[in-house]
């Protein structure tokens, strides 16, 4: 669209101001040269106007009425003139020495709203000036004044940054509401922001007003409630809003900015019309013209300028008061519903209160008529026709509800700013800064570091002009948008490494931009400025966000690892040295003003997801920046000047928003306007720029960095209690994000020494509480220390002021802290955290012939039998006949383990499950055994030459004691058994055979067993033995019923008479072979000290003398056994003459 514009230097360099005439025929303009000039606004550039040179001073506000026109100047005095000419007819009201900063003539034309460097409003009428009233609310000067279009309200604004709106409407003047922290305070008067125009605009609605906010924002303050209800603002229009103006009929909005101005549509709050020309100076003061399409402004620079036909002809028209153009800021409840068969009452079914009365007397002076169902009607034509569903239903008599969109933040990268004066900042951080300068055909790219120890400083000449990056621990990145033919790309650049072509370029498809791109990756262990030093730890990771909704992920060496998709739109984006932070928006803005901001963090090691949460972002606020603390933790800083930190993101999903720091309650804020632009967090200071009135951006030369000290905005008041325990909340949040990270250390020095300190602060805490008596404060504080020796101090504390039941409890307390070690509590809570976010396996699905898994609380089987070998019952083994002489009986079942020996050769004695035989033993056929094999095995094993004769072994004692575990594994190379012979007499055993009498009846079987065994031998002699050679039985390991070796048959009175014989060839075989004594004595296994080179169940041989006596105990033992009761069947016994002693040799 063209731009047709009048430009004419009416006043010299300075503030500027101008007023049209109620009739739009006049334009007044006034200066710093003391001068306001007349404007016909149907003549053209060449016009000579009138002037009106009163003034002693700079003047600095104009305004007119229906009657008369009004000026006030740094000269302290308000004076009037006729319309339309300059004329004077006197002066109005006087500031006292001070100078005058706005007149305001309210709708009616009958009074004038006087302000000036005083804190007090003048309300002075211009029918009788002595008719003053005075509005005192302010703290400081009062800048700019405005009328209700009602004339019922007054509204000011302070350079105190206070909105003050004033009722005006009764005889007294009071103060409706006061508006804080909406417009910026500027104490400075000679500053140039003092003399922008903070005025509050109000529509021709009456029901809201449009203000310039310090965050440089057209805020629109609702009459309702006195609260922000939305926004309009616009990416090309940056910088400080420096004026406003609103049409005739309340249709458009002019706003004038340093990057130009802006129209925008009051009805769906967006920007229509941009002014084309250039823009000089900043524009002071702008109005609409009242009769004509017409825009005019004065500038710093003395201009008038005048915007003719600023709204084209195909747009609604500025001035005509249409009905459609009040429809969408009314506010009015649909009428009531008509009561069936009852006409007359429709007008009680609407009730009418009193704010409703108000609002419609205010718009009855517009002149609509709300009663008319079809007022809502839009008759502006398609200019503003943004929802033909909405003016469909309007025109069927329907209800048509506006309601605020908000607009959606656009993706930013982290610590860039725009172009200004050719020169921008692409990241700034706590590693470095990255600079261009624009030189038309290419770019200059300046990379600094604040370390240079660690990093090398560089600079290279862009011509892809490169408009994001990222500044990483091992590299920094760069990435420029698609144009023309060439395709949008990214570049990686480590900062120094040990091989050659270390950076990579990476190139996206045709048509794809990049949103946002980071660079992460663990510190260096070492300085990187040589390319000879080695560091294992990579270049890092890279992490690139498409317009195509990807997320890709890239090593510093250019791999590709993965691509993800993105859940909402991208905002920005930070990353750290295991986890980048990505925060997009889920779904759209809401009505309310809110961005619905997202953040997640996703590790770089296998790309899930550590935390998510929504950003807590007020309502009509942005984000303004994302970084990590130098502890690793996630940070983010808003427009409303509020910092958060995120310390718990090491449990998963579990974390939450800190806020750490309120910038808007510095005390260093008091009286300045600042703002503050983040640049990191380290430790407990906030690393920042500041930023001078409505400064937006840092500016070249390059600013210092400032350090601002985080305190956490608890709201206590104490002097002494306040700091403390604000303290003691920030270093444990510190802490807290030093302890997640140990893994499995219980601690580090560093914070053993914080925890100590901490407790020293909890001490004085403690100290305050047991003074003042609030004992359950001092046992709180108590359970907070970290230390055990704290809490002895603790107890003194409570000890000195005699607090004995206090004491007692925290006596207690520590019990319970000694009891329960803390770190290693925290260690497996890490552990923990681990445990529940572990993989889940996969599902198993059963296999062929494999019985699948019982439902759920269907199986009513038993649990599965647990195998354990080492609690099974002993099961009964029948000994083999072929062991036994024909003449004894055959009841011989011995008791064995359940797990004999498998490595036992010949042994045919096999148990039976349940202690039953498969056939009868006589039934079993008699294998015969080789004795000589079976003696020469044993010889072998022992190390003795195998020609020597076999000697049958001896049955082992049933009642004997278990041989130790030592005997399994016998050392064949170990010395002889003689030194190891006892050399005690042996009780008889029948007395041991009384004793397990006595104990168990059911042992009797047993006994009598034995004593069979033994009586045989005693009774057949050793010339019977001799006579029939029985076969040697390996019994192996099994056992008996108290876990004995079974019985083994030997002569006693052979072994004893060979025992006699000196210098025997037998001697060697004889001592490896158990006599008859040692069979049958319990006391030989317990009394003599068993060699490892004896067989188990073999024991040492007693002396020749011990060993006739034993034999005569035996003999005694069978005459006793014939008394017991059971009866004995005993086998024939051969003639007394015919027994003989039989000698081996």
């Amino acid at each position: 669209m063209p731009t047709k514009a009048l430009v004419n230097p009416a006043h010299g360099p300075g503030s500027t101001f101008i007023a049209f005439s109620r009739d739009g025929l006049r334009v007044y303009t006034g200066g710093a040269d003391t001068l306001v000039r007349i404007w016909d606004t149907d003549l053209g550039e060449d016009q000579e106007p009138p002037v009106a040179m009163e003034a002693s001073e700079e003047v600095t506000t104009i305004s007119a009425g229906s009657d008369c026109w009004v000026s006030g100047s740094k000269d302290s005095d308000v004076r009037r003139y006729e319309s339309a000419k300059p004329n004077l007819q006197g002066l109005v009201a006087n500031a006292a020495g001070v100078s005058i900063r706005c007149v305001a003539i309210d709708p009616k034309g009958k009074r004038v709203a006087v302000t000036s460097d005083e804190p007090i409003v003048k309300v002075v009428s211009l029918d009788d000036i002595t008719q003053t009233i005075k509005l005192e609310g302010h703290t400081k000067a009062v800048r700019k004044a405005t009328w209700h279009p009602s004339g019922a309200l007054l509204t000011t604004c302070g350079a105190d940054g206070k909105i003050i709106v004033w009722d005006l409407s009764g005889a007294e003047a009071k103060q409706e509401k006061v508006i804080e922290g909406v417009i910026p305070a500027v104490a400075d008067a000679e500053a140039p922001e003092f003399a922008y125009d903070c005025s509050a605009v109000w529509h021709t609605s009456g029901q809201y007003f449009f203000v310039a906010t310090r965050t440089h924002e057209i805020a629109t303050i609702s009459r309702a409630d006195w609260s922000k209800t939305s926004t309009l603002s616009d990416d090309a229009c940056t910088g400080d809003i420096t004026a406003l103006a609103l049409s005739n009929n309340g249709v458009y909005l002019a706003a004038a900015a340093k990057s130009g101005v802006f129209i925008w549509a009051t009805q769906n709050r967006r920007m229509l019309f941009r002014y084309q020309g250039a823009i000089h100076a900043p524009i002071t003061q702008m109005a609409f013209s009242p009769a004509k399409n017409l825009l005019a402004w004065t500038d710093a620079a003395g201009d008038l300028t005048r915007w003719i036909d600023p709204i084209p002809s195909s747009s609604p028209d500025p001035v005509k008061l249409s009905i459609g153009s009040n429809s969408v800021t009314i506010s009015t409840k649909r009428k009531g519903t008509p009561i069936l068969f009852d006409d007359d009452n429709v007008d009680n079914a609407r009730p009418t209160t009193n704010k409703l009365a108000a609002a419609e007397d205010i718009d009855g002076d517009l002149g609509i008529d709300l009663d008319n169902d079809d007022w809502i009607l839009d008759d502006l034509g398609d200019g503003m026709d943004d929802d033909g569903e909405a003016k469909r239903l309007a025109a069927e008599g329907g209800i048509r509800e506006m309601v605020s969109v908000t607009k959606a933040q656009p993706p930013f990268q982290p610590g860039s700013t725009p172009m200004d004066k050719k020169k921008r900042y692409l990241a700034y951080n706590m590693i470095g800064v990255i600079e261009v300068t624009d030189q038309d055909t290419h770019h200059i790219v300046n990379v600094e570091f604040h370390d240079r120890s660690a990093r090398k400083s560089y600079h290279f000449t862009d011509h892809f002009r490169y408009d994001l990056a990222s500044l990483g621990e091992r590299g920094a990145l760069y990435a420029c948008q698609p144009e023309a033919e060439h395709t949008a790309h990214i570049i990686y650049k480590p900062y120094g490494t040990w091989a050659s072509q270390s950076e990579w370029t990476y190139e996206m498809p045709k048509g794809t931009r990049v949103l946002g791109i980071a660079a992460g990756g663990p510190p260096p262990s070492k300085s990187l400025r040589e390319k000879s030093d080695v560091d294992i730890g990579g270049q890092g990771n890279v992490v690139v966000a498409t317009s195509d909704g990807e997320l890709i992920f890239l090593s510093g060496s250019g791999i590709e690892r993965a691509c993800l998709s993105l859940p909402g739109d991208f905002v920005t984006m930070v990353a750290g040295s295991e986890w980048v932070f990505v925060v997009t928006r889920d779904g759209s803005t809401t009505m309310d003003g809110s961005q619905n901001l997202t953040g997640r963090l996703i590790k770089f090691d296998d790309f899930c997801i550590l935390q998510k949460d929504a950003l807590p972002i007020p309502k009509r606020h942005t984000l303004q920046w994302v970084g990590i603390t130098e502890e690793g933790a996630p940070a983010m800083y808003d427009s409303s000047g509020v910092l958060h930190v995120m310390p718990r993101f090491r449990i998963p999903l579990s974390a939450t928003w800190v806020r750490a720091l309120d910038t808007n309650k510095l005390e260093r804020r008091e009286g300045k306007d600042e703002s503050y632009w983040p640049v990191g967090v380290a430790g407990d200071a906030f690393m920042c720029l500041i930023l001078k009135g409505r400064q937006e951006h840092p500016g070249f030369p390059r600013p210092l960095i400032q350090e601002l000290p985080i305190r956490l905005p608890f709201k206590r008041t104490d002097p002494k209690e306040g700091p403390l325990e604000e303290h003691f909340a920030r270093e444990t949040m510190l802490l807290d994000i030093l302890r997640d990270g140990l893994g499995d250390e219980l601690t580090t020095d560093d914070i053993a020494a914080r925890e100590l300190a901490l407790d020293k602060e909890l001490i004085q805490l403690i100290q305050q509480a047991c003074k003042t008596d609030r004992l359950a404060r001092a046992l709180d504080l108590t359970r907070l220390l970290h230390l055990t020796p704290s809490f002895d101090m603790a107890i003194k504390v409570a000890g000195f002021y005699h607090l004995i039941g206090l004491q007692e409890k925290m006596e207690a307390l520590k019990a319970e802290r000694e009891s329960d070690d803390r770190l290693e509590n925290l260690r497996e809570r890490r552990r923990g955290f681990a445990d529940d976010f572990a993989p889940v396996p996969a599902m198993r699905l059963p296999t062929a012939g494999e019985s699948s898994r019982p439902k759920a609380f269907q199986d009513f089987r038993p649990p599965p039998a647990l195998h354990r070998p080492g609690l099974e019952r002993a099961t009964p083994a029948s000994v083999d006949a072929r062991t036994q002489d024909s003449q004894m009986t055959d009841d011989s079942t011995m008791y064995t383990g359940s797990f004999a020996d498998s490595t036992q050769e010949n042994d045919f004695s096999y148990g039976s499950p349940g202690g039953k035989r498969k056939r009868p033993l006589d039934e079993e056929p008699v294998r015969s055994h080789s004795t000589d094999a079976d003696a020469g095995t044993k010889r072998r094993a022992l190390g003795e030459p195998t020609s020597k004769p076999a000697v049958p072994q001896a049955r082992s004692n049933p009642f004997a004691r278990k041989p130790g575990a030592e005997n399994n594994n016998r050392n064949p190379f170990a010395r002889s058994a003689e030194a190891h012979k006892s050399v005690h007499k042996s009780e008889s055993f029948f007395n041991k055979v009384d004793a397990a009498e006595a104990e168990k009846g059911k042992r009797t079987f047993h006994i009598l067993s034995a004593i069979h065994e033994f009586t045989d031998v005693a009774i057949l002699g050793p010339a019977q033995s001799k006579s029939k050679p029985k076969e040697k039985k390996d019994t192996g390991k099994q056992t008996t019923l108290f876990g004995l070796l079974p019985p083994q048959p030997a002569d006693k009175k052979t072994a004893s008479r060979s025992k006699k014989k000196a210098g025997s060839p037998t001697d060697d075989s004889q001592e490896a072979v158990s006599t008859t004594s040692n069979g049958i004595q319990p006391e030989s296994q317990t009394d003599t000290v068993m060699d490892e080179t004896q067989e188990i169940g073999d024991t040492q041989i007693d002396e020749p003398s011990q060993a006739t006596t034993e034999t005569e105990t035996q003999e005694t033992a069978v005459m006793e056994a014939e008394d017991s009761e059971s009866p004995i069947e005993w086998p024939p016994s051969p003639e007394p003459q015919k027994r003989s002693l039989g000698v081996t040799g």
